[in-house]
């Protein structure tokens, strides 16, 4: 990867995104995107098609995902999936409708 490649990376502040800025940093990428959940919600096609036209990353690392604690996980199985696909669908859709 060309250390000025535009990069978006989801779930930065998480556990493996987090771990994943560390990296790019110290690899020297420094034109790195990132949104909180406050600012896109990954669930939502439009927003996601929106930022991806406009920004045009060249690269999407997809590090967030919906998580909870065993007893959630347990309970709520399909949700957790569900939500979790819906989440790399949005960005593959987003990116493939925004031609990046």
């Amino acid at each position: 990867m060309n250390k000025t490649a535009k990069i978006f990376v989801t779930g930065h502040r998480g556990m493996v995104g987090s771990a994943l800025m560390r990296r790019l940093k110290a690899a020297g990428f420094d034109n790195v995107l990132t949104h909180g959940r406050n600012e896109l919600d990954l669930l939502n096609q439009r927003d996601v098609t929106r930022l991806l036209a406009a920004e045009r990353p060249d690269y999407i690392f997809i590090a967030a995902a919906k998580l909870g604690g065993i007893q959630a996980h347990n309970v709520y199985r399909a949700d957790f999936l569900y939500q979790n696909l819906m989440i790399e669908a949005s960005l593959i859709r987003g990116a493939h409708q925004a031609d990046t």
